[in-house]
Parts: structure tokens; sequence; C-alpha cells
């Protein structure tokens, strides 16, 4: 509660936070708009392979021309900016911490290795690259003695600020989600027909300022399994092996559904995680519904809590056992600051994987023939399914973020999951691939736990 009260001393001190900023999208550039007026803060060097689109989120936040340097050298003796193509300028100089978001798994593997053999925290804006090997990554920061953190802003680190909540309080997670807009058909979509599911402007989808393949990922389900995922191994919940159920409902309705099926609920099980649908299967918008909150569902501990749950205005499920906690919105890269200062300040991760228990697996949007090339998340031939990550190993299925630029060596029909021996694996993924065998070790390693 008192992380500004730091900050602060840290201007007082003449000691700020020193930022290396990887990538100038939406969540940086939102980011950039905060800094400027958050104490205790230096943005050292913003980096992007693009230069033109961080100079055009410098002027979008307004940021003072006297404050851009020619150079990090520069940036960080005058307590200025400076712009640079290569990422790689940022890990051998006097940089504190490491925002990676570039929205590139690979890439943000790469980056994440860098920091931690540096000596730098890192905030991982890419959660694609946390559900490859968050749980891998996560061990060697914790081996270099630095801060391995989701990005609070972004839903995941949300939903495990609730959690904590939850369970500081002595209350067991039945469930920790989030709501997205659904219907079954999405699992199909690609470039060609998304924006046939958005509610944008043809003036706007025609500018060319929207990403098609992001926003199929935002809509045909992966984007929700990858953020899930993301909670799953740093909550220690286990999905189901089925899928996300993307159940329609409203804020009031969230403990009633978001409860075990032996008692009324779409659970599998409790203690997992689930996303709700902001729609119903007919495609109509659900009044009050969860489309950008995130929630956690708990269970009574005993007679007197679940008369509490009763007596208040907290919309229990009817059993009266089961009762959530939701927050309406997320600020996204406005908010980013709580992980920055936390990761420095005091050494803790706003959410960081604690083992390897959800997975995002490559499932065919369609038949699918030898010799075709997969397209990855937010393409024409997979999605990403969420499945437990012993599901995913045992079956030997390929994540879905080295699903990108790899050829089939066999037939996978529509709605299989891929496995890695569908596919010839491309010798530049060595990297990511070394810290994927290690997340896996993971999984191994709870079954040996817990046999």
């Amino acid at each position: 509660m008192n992380l500004h009260h730091l900050l602060t001393q840290r201007e007082a001190d003449g000691e700020p936070i020193r930022v290396g900023l990887i990538g100038a999208g939406r969540y940086g550039t939102m980011y950039l708009a905060q800094a400027n007026n958050i104490p205790g803060i230096h943005v050292v060097a913003i980096a992007d392979i693009n230069v033109k689109r961080a100079e055009g989120a410098f002027e979008l936040v307004g940021w003072p021309k006297d404050q851009i340097a020619p150079d990090i050298a520069t940036a960080l003796r005058d307590r200025s900016t400076a712009i640079v193509a290569n990422a790689d300028e940022l890990f051998d100089v006097d940089i504190d911490i490491i925002v990676e978001a570039t929205g590139n798994p690979i890439v943000g593997v790469k980056h994440a290795l860098r920091a931690i053999d540096t000596k730098k925290h890192i905030i991982m804006v890419t959660v694609e690259a946390d559900a490859l090997a968050g749980p891998a990554l996560a061990k060697r920061a914790e081996a270099a003695g630095v801060v391995y953190s989701m990005a609070y802003g972004d839903q995941p680190a949300l939903i495990m600020e609730l959690v904590d909540w939850a369970r500081t309080s002595g209350f067991d997670v039945v469930c920790a989600g989030k709501g997205a807009k659904f219907l079954e058909h999405y699992h199909e979509m690609n470039p060609d027909n998304v924006w046939e599911n958005w509610e944008f402007s043809k003036e706007l989808t025609d500018s060319g300022q929207l990403n098609p393949n992001m926003h199929t990922s935002f809509r045909d389900g992966t984007k929700a399994a990858i953020e899930m995922a993301a909670v799953a191994n740093a909550a220690g919940l286990v999905p189901s092996d089925t899928g996300l159920t993307f159940t329609p409902g409203d804020v009031e309705e969230i403990a009633t559904i978001c409860r075990p099926a032996d008692v009324g609920g779409a659970l599998a099980h409790e203690g997992t995680v689930d996303v709700m649908s902001s729609v119903n299967r007919d495609g109509t918008w659900i009044p009050h519904n969860t489309q950008e909150g995130v929630f956690v569902v708990v269970k009574a501990t005993n007679a007197y809590v679940s008369g509490c749950f009763n007596e208040y205005p907290w919309h229990p499920d009817p059993t009266g056992q089961y009762a959530a906690l939701y927050r309406p919105y997320h600020y996204v890269g406005l908010e980013l600051n709580v992980s920055i200062a936390n990761a420095v300040l005091r050494g803790i991760p706003t959410g960081s994987p604690t083992g390897f228990f959800g997975d995002v697996v490559a499932t065919a949007k369609k038949d699918l023939k030898a010799g075709e090339f997969l397209d990855g998340e937010g393409g024409y031939t997979v999605w990403g399914q969420l499945v437990s990550a012993k599901h995913s190993v045992t079956t030997g299925a390929l994540p879905v973020a080295l699903a990108h630029h790899v050829e089939l060596r066999n037939d996978v029909p529509k709605g299989g999951i891929v496995r890695w021996e569908d596919v010839i694996m491309d010798d530049s993924l060595a990297q990511a691939l070394e810290l994927r065998r290690e997340t896996e070790a993971l999984a191994l390693e709870e079954n040996l736990a817990r046999s």
C-alpha cells in the first residue's frame, strides 16, 4: 500500500528506477503516457526494430522533445530517454528492470534470458512467452536473484491479485477467471473473416491500423487460453483437459457458473481457471456482463462464512457456499508501474509461475495435410486450446507458440491436437525449445511429487 511513498523516496534520493522498455506497441505506449508523471522512475530507453513506431509513440503521448536522447549513454547521464533499434543495447548498461512487450514468444524468451543473465528484473508483458516457458524462466530468475513477473494491468496479474486476496483471507480458490466475448464458431475464425466478428467500423478495419492476426487470436479462444495458462501456472490451478467453457453469464452469476458441475456449475473440478462469455450463444449481449473484468470464486470454510455470503449483497450461488470477488476493468499499460515498483523496491512479482500446471496446445482449425505449414497464433491453421500440463506432456502436444512457420509431417483432422511428432521443427528455435523442455520437466516433477 506504500509503493508511491517508496517511489517518492527514490526520487528524493536521486536514485530513480531505471527502466528499459522493449516494444513500442499499444502496451508500451500506454506506459510511456504515464511514466513522466511517476516519481522515482527513469525510462532510460525504448527498443523497437521499427524506430519510426517508437518515435510515433513519443509523439502520441506528448513526450517532451528535450527529454529524447541520441543514445543510451546520454540518457543515463541526463535522465532522458533514448530510442534504439536493437534491444541488445539495453542489457549491458546500468538498467534495473526490463519490460518485455514485443508480443513475440520466441523473442520474449530470448530477452528474458538476457535480462536474467545480466541481473536485471524482467516484467513479461508477452504472456505468450510466459505460457510457453514461464515456469522455467521464473526458476532461472530465482536462481539469479532477480524478479520475473507478470505485468500488472494485463488480466493475469490482476487475477493473481485476487487469488492472493482469497488465500491471504483464508479461502480456497475454486476458480480464477475473466470475461471475454465468445461464440462457438470463433474457433474456426481466421484473418479473412475476423472483422465479421468485431464491432469495428469498416473505415477503421480498412485503415490498416488494426492487426487481423492479433484480433483473430483475441476472438478464437487462443489469447484467453494463453492468459489463463499463465494464471494456472502462477496460482497452481489445474485446467480442464477439455478447455475453457466460455459459459455465458453476468456479474451476478459468476459464483453460480464457476463452481463444479456436480453442484450445478460449469467446472470439471474445483481449483481451476475458466472464462465466461459476455454474449449468449445466439450472439446477443448480456447486460452487466464480465467482458473487461476479472474474478475469483471462493468457497465458504464453515457455516458462519456461508451465512455471511448470504447476508451481504455478494451474489453467492444458490447453495450459499460459493461467492465471487470481481474487478470490472483492467487499465492495461497504464497500470504497469505497479509491477515495476514491486519488483525493484520490494523484490516481489505481481504474479509469477510456481510450476507447470496449464498449457496451450495447437488445435487444428480445419483438416490439415502433411506438407502444409502452420501459421501460429491468430492464423488460418490452428487455435490454442487450454489443457492441463500433465495432459499436454503425456500426449506430446505441440504448444501453440511453437506452431508458427513449421511444416507438418502428418495429417491432422479438424479439431485434433497437433503433436510434436506431427511437425518438423525449425533449428532456429533451439533456445526456446531448451526452455520449453525445462518447463515440461517441471510437470513431470509435479506428478512425481504428488504420486
